[in-house]
């Protein structure tokens, strides 16, 4: 009996599989399609165990409907745009295109040996002409469709490394990689109109029933609905052309508790009095030291200036309030302009505390004595009847009403009197998508003198990187380069400059979808293939990227449709959503003489000690980080056991949307166990098997289990519950090993196991099918279906409790009679050891399900 050489027969089966073109994908109108995707990895030059437990995830899926008769597209590629190769080239020397592709190359060479069923012909990398060019086609189309546009903006600016930095790349205030303090600074940047689409995107999320409800949430939250009052205050004192401030609020119910107006220091008033004011320019600039972000503002102190200006009450023009610049304000939502309730809101009450600004209640707690700082609105409030609120008492009658019907009944009454109107608005911000740096897509167009911003003619396109930039200096390298950003004007042939932002890597992301169904076609997306693949039916990949990748590759499939690169049906890219677990792993650390810690790689420790016998703290189940050290690398579990085994441990553990702990012993088990199927089919294959006759009785219950596996398996791959699939396997594989089934049969059985296998492990698979004499691939062999008749239960387990508590188990034929399940009750061991020769008091049989016996 041969042993199980996974190292000797993998790399066999994925040369036949390439060799034949197993993977290909080919669209053919005369089967059905099914695109499965996994979101593909930035190329950081090594893969870990996360990597193989979301790309086997989605290999199950496409083997598993691949035997299905499904043609199927399974494509890899490569998000490789970005800042981590331009910083590499700052800190090694090199070139970013030399490390970008590097990695890729690593990282190929660590998937391949997984045996994923991929069609490699497909593979692209988001930094190859072939592809940004095709985006650079997209981005012209959007902006003659009207997708895109320029305006001023406010952004994170880096001083030091001169660039615009996205707020995740704000820590604490200061750049994360230079460690300066971010400033606010106002500049011309490109956008997507995303927010057009900001109702159309948050009603679709309905339908998207086969998305994690936390993922719809989540879009929802970030799209941010609101309804709510837009007025405007007119002003007192302010300067020419200033004569009213509008303002957006959700909580119009609350107007007669407003003490102040606040404005933005980004609000046009604000800079009108920033540039004749030096004591308002200087506190605006201190607010634009703070970061942008809605969190970084939130934890923020809270300061103001009094312009000196006043605005008049809009409900009572007698009631004069003050006009601040707050720090606290974001130009970009709503207005940048803000009523002041301090009674209702914490934020507001800071604010007015600090400078020591009137509180009115128009709502009163439950509670009598809850502090004014408590007193946020929600529906546990009552209204005040008191003379402030006087004048809105006719929002409702007699009573001023809180929560949503407060705020329709106040919207509704000042529609009526004419002082503002109901507006629905959205927390989603337009896409800003320039980027000062060199390793990104170019945005195609140019700056003429006469013509002024001209997009590059397609027939010139792709605008390419220059490769001869250096990056010895602060700042964008393509600012820099006279030959490259020097060009004539498409339209007239004067000199022009090009553009020398590049494109946010999103914009990369977000339809690399569409290029896999025509890679390598002259146009970004050939209408026939486009027809045929769209849409992804599973996308496969992690909760952090719930948010911006899913949202914006939303809006990218609308507005490759309306520039006619996607059909209708693919406005929603993706049918099915699923996000994986985490693959942790505990963390070994010592400390050094400081006191700091001391990361250690879990190849180097045993037994909880170093090699020179230090003992290691070890930290549960973390998430594995580079940093840490607690990453486990694939490439070592396939050299020591195979792919097999690592796939298998994967998908065995836990439930695939949570995390699963990697452990050596759990390898070793799952090792153990692929070693122990393959002793077994082993065995059948040289004609070991029992002696019964065709149609005896352990025949008859091998081929149930075997069908009974075939529907439970079936049933978890299509509900992804592949650790279900995996137990159903363990299960089948004990019960093939104690059968007396006849060898026929149990060859038949084995050969069945293999097809239901090959999704989790296909080269082991692949073994036992050819053993055992398998036609052709078991990939390619038809998937099996569990007969009906061989699933119905001619016998059922019943539970024995003895006084309440499960003493046994019997089993009987399933329509047996009560009284003769009575007897047998009472000819079991545990019953005649309980009742020691008396008799019970009670029997009570309840058919199929369980026995009391009352002692």
């Amino acid at each position: 009996m041969s042993r199980y050489a996974p190292a000797e027969t993998e790399m066999k089966w994925q040369t036949a599989w390439d060799e034949a073109g197993v993977f290909t994908a080919r669209r053919d109108p005369a089967k059905p399609k099914y695109y499965v995707l996994e979101m593909f990895p930035y190329p950081s030059g090594r893969i870990h165990m996360g990597h193989v437990r979301n790309y086997t995830m989605g290999d199950v899926v496409a083997r598993y409907k691949m035997s299905c008769g499904f043609s199927v597209l399974h494509p890899m590629g490569w998000d490789a745009f970005g800042m981590p190769a331009e910083n590499a080239a700052m800190e090694r020397g090199g070139h970013p295109k030399d490390w970008t592709y590097g990695n890729i190359a690593d990282m190929r060479g660590q998937m391949k040996p997984l045996g994923l069923s991929i069609d490699w012909s497909r593979e692209f990398a988001t930094c190859d002409p072939e592809y940004y060019g095709q985006q650079q086609a997209m981005f012209i189309d959007m902006l003659h469709d009207g997708l895109v546009y320029r305006k001023n903006a406010v952004v994170n600016w880096d001083p030091v490394d001169m660039t615009v930095l996205a707020n995740e790349q704000v820590i604490d205030g200061r750049g994360w990689r230079s460690g300066a303090l971010v400033e606010r600074k106002e500049l011309t940047q490109w956008f997507f109109r995303i927010s057009d689409y900001a109702g159309e995107l948050l009603e679709a999320l309905d339908g998207l029933d086969h998305w994690p409800e936390k993922v719809r949430l989540m879009q929802a939250n970030w799209i941010g609905q609101s309804r709510g009052l837009q007025f405007a205050f007119s002003t007192l004192g302010a300067p020419e052309g200033f004569d009213r401030i509008e303002v957006y609020t959700t909580r119009p119910d609350t107007l007669m508790g407003a003490s102040f107006a606040a404005i933005s220091p980004d609000h046009p008033l604000a800079k009108h009095l920033e540039r004749h004011n030096p004591e308002i320019a200087e506190f605006v600039a201190e607010c634009r030291r703070i970061g942008t972000t809605e969190e970084a503002l939130e934890k923020a102190e809270k300061r103001g200036m009094d312009t000196g200006i006043r605005v008049r009450h809009p409900l009572d023009e007698a009631l004069e309030l003050p006009v601040y610049i707050a720090n606290f304000i974001l130009m970009d939502y709503g207005t940048g302009a803000i009523f002041g309730c301090p009674a209702h809101d914490a934020r507001d009450f800071e604010f007015a505390t600090k400078y020591g600004l009137p509180i009115h209640s128009v709502f009163r707690p439950l509670a009598d004595d809850t502090a004014l700082a408590d007193l946020v609105p929600t529906e546990e409030y009552v209204p005040l009847k008191s003379e402030r609120v006087r004048y809105i008492r006719g929002f409702a009658g007699d009573e001023v009403q809180t929560g949503e019907e407060g705020v329709a009944a106040a919207i509704a009454y000042c529609e009526a009197n004419g002082i503002g109107r109901g507006v629905t608005n959205y927390r989603l911000r337009d896409w800003g998508l320039s980027r000062q740096r060199y390793w990104g897509c170019p945005i195609p167009v140019v700056h003429c003198a006469d013509c002024g911003v001209v997009p590059e003619k397609k027939e010139n396109l792709p605008v390419r990187l220059p490769d001869d930039v250096t990056f010895d200096q602060p700042g964008n390298p393509l600012d820099r380069h006279p030959t490259w950003r020097d060009c004539a004007c498409p339209n007239c042939g004067k000199p022009a400059r090009r553009e020398t932002d590049t494109m946010d890597t999103f914009v990369d992301s977000s339809w690399y979808y569409a290029r896999f169904t025509a890679p390598h076609a002259a146009t970004p997306t050939v209408p026939e293939e486009a027809d045929y693949w769209m849409n992804v039916d599973q996308y496969i990949g992690g909760i952090e990227h719930a948010i911006l990748h899913l949202l914006y590759s939303r809006f990218f499939a609308r507005a490759m449709h309306k520039t006619g690169h996607l059909p209708a049906k693919a406005i929603e890219p993706f049918n099915a959503l699923f996000t994986q677990g985490m693959v942790t792993h505990e963390i070994y650390m010592t400390r050094d003489s400081a006191g700091r810690p001391v990361y250690h790689l879990p190849e180097d420790v045993v037994d909880g000690k170093l090699a020179d016998g230090t003992k290691v703290e070890i930290i549960p189940s973390a998430k594995m980080s580079k940093s840490k050290k607690n990453v486990v690398d694939p490439m070592n579990i396939i050299r020591d056991f195979g792919a097999d085994t690592a796939r298998w441990f994967v998908m065995s553990d836990s439930p695939p949307e949570r995390d699963v702990e990697w452990t050596a012993s759990g390898a070793e088990a799952a090792n153990k166990y692929l070693a122990r199927v393959w002793r077994i089919a082993s065995e059948i294959a040289e004609g070991a098997g029992g002696a019964g006759g065709a149609g005896g009785a352990e025949d008859l219950a091998l081929l149930k289990a075997t069908h009974k596996a075939i529907d439970e398996i079936t049933r978890s791959i299509d509900g992804f519950a592949f650790n279900k699939a995996v137990a159903a396997l363990y299960a089948l594989a004990n019960t093939m090993s104690k059968s007396e089934a006849s060898n026929p049969v149990k060859r038949q059985a084995m050969a069945l196991m293999a097809q239901l296998m090959a999704p989790m492990v296909p080269h082991l698979a692949e073994d036992i099918w050819a053993a055992l004499g398998g036609e052709g691939f078991v990939v390619t062999a038809p998937w099996p279906k569990a007969d009906p008749a061989l699933l119905a239960e001619d016998e059922v387990t019943l539970p024995i409790q003895i006084n309440g508590k499960k003493r046994g188990e019997i089993t009987v034929p399933k329509h047996m009679p009560k009284d003769e399940v009575e007897k047998r009750v009472l000819a079991d061991e545990h019953v005649l050891k309980a009742l020691a020769g008396g008799q019970p008091k009670k029997l009570i049989v309840v058919p199929g399900r369980i026995v009391n016996v009352v002692i």
